[in-house]
């Protein structure tokens, strides 16, 4: 059975005593590197073959390839429930206006006469987004990923979801109709460390990024 903490109402401690109150799952850091090193090896060494394998061993279903072709993103957004495509288009406005004022722009401070400082902010080149996709679907996860990149500049996002053997080795169709919505188009069918892995060192299919967000545990 799933315990329940009600904190309504309740003023909340700080420091030690609310992580007291909170407390997280232990878990041996150690442990998992022992297992995800391998993994992260084998996608380096031998690319999109390693993700092939490591997708039939940890999701039951064998891709063809790793990417997903433009028309399952198009055919999901198709398909996509009339208000469930209405809740993400509002949460994409909200979110675009929030990132959009987060955005910095370039600042000039005059030190001494003929002497400056400038601070100049400049979007990475390449981002990786990560969208878990266990017995649960996060659409919201890939609007929190792309919106923030997509206001600060970046110029090439690419975003991996696991792959569902329900929908024959593709990410669930909400995620893609979602990448659609934004027009993200190249996403990939990788999970976990795997998906870290493609992100880190690039495959024959998915050039490295130079830097990797989204949520996820030890794993």
């Amino acid at each position: 059975m799933i315990s329940r903490i009600d904190l309504r109402g309740d003023a909340l401690p700080e420091g030690p005593a609310l992580r007291d109150l909170l407390p997280r799952a232990d878990f041996d850091v150690s442990v998992a590197l022992e297992k995800v090193r391998p993994i992260c090896e084998a996608v380096h060494h031998r690319g999109d073959a390693a993700l092939i394998d490591f997708t039939e061993q940890f999701d039951g279903v064998r891709l063809e390839r790793v990417r997903v072709p433009a028309e399952e993103l198009a055919r999901a957004l198709e398909g996509l429930d009339p208000e469930v495509r209405a809740a993400l288009e509002e949460s994409i406005r909200r979110a675009r206006l929030v990132h959009r004022e987060q955005r910095r722009t370039t600042h000039t401070t005059q030190v001494v006469p003929g002497g400056s400082v400038t601070e100049k902010w400049v979007p990475v080149e390449r981002v990786g987004l990560y969208v878990p996709g266990g017995r649960s679907v996060y659409p919201s996860s890939v609007v929190m990923n792309v919106v923030p990149a997509q206001e600060a500049g970046v110029g090439s996002i690419a975003l991996a979801s696991p792959a569902q053997a329900e929908f024959g080795g593709i990410p669930h169709p909400t995620i893609l109709a979602a990448c659609a919505l934004l027009g993200v188009d190249e996403v990939y069918a990788a999970g976990g460390a795997t998906a870290v892995a493609m992100f880190a060192y690039g495959t024959e299919s998915c050039p490295p990024a130079n830097l990797f967000t989204g949520p996820g545990n030890i794993w």
